[in-house]
C-alpha cells in the first residue's frame, strides 16, 4: 500500500505536528513499511487461532479490598502550608 504525501500531511496536521518535508517524507516511508506489514499479517490463516488479550495466561492480579481506618485528620493536615477549620486551605483560582 502506498501512502502519499497528502495523507501524511492530514495525519500530521490531526495530531497537530509541524514536520518539514524531509520529516513528510521520512513518516510517508515509514508508515508505508508498517502498512505493508500488516498487509503481510493479513495474508495468514488464523482461522485456528483462539483469540486472546495476552499471550501468557494471566488472573486477576488485583488485591482484595480491605477496609482499613483512614488517616486522622490532624495527620493528614499536619503539612499543610494553610489550613482553615480543619481543610486544606487553597488560594482562590476563580475570579468575580
Amino acid at each position: 500500500m502506498k501512502i502519499t504525501l497528502k495523507e501524511v500531511e492530514h495525519v500530521a496536521r490531526l495530531a497537530r505536528l509541524a514536520l518539514s518535508d524531509e520529516e513528510k517524507e521520512q513518516m510517508r516511508s515509514q508508515l508505508d513499511r508498517i502498512l505493508g506489514y500488516i498487509e503481510k499479517l493479513n495474508q495468514l490463516d488464523t482461522t485456528a487461532v483462539e483469540a486472546t488479550s495476552h499471550v501468557i495466561p494471566m488472573t486477576n492480579v488485583f488485591r482484595e479490598d480491605a477496609v482499613i481506618p483512614s488517616l486522622p485528620r490532624d495527620e493528614a493536615l499536619a503539612n499543610a502550608p494553610d489550613r482553615l477549620e480543619g481543610f486544606f486551605r487553597v488560594p482562590r483560582i476563580i475570579e468575580q
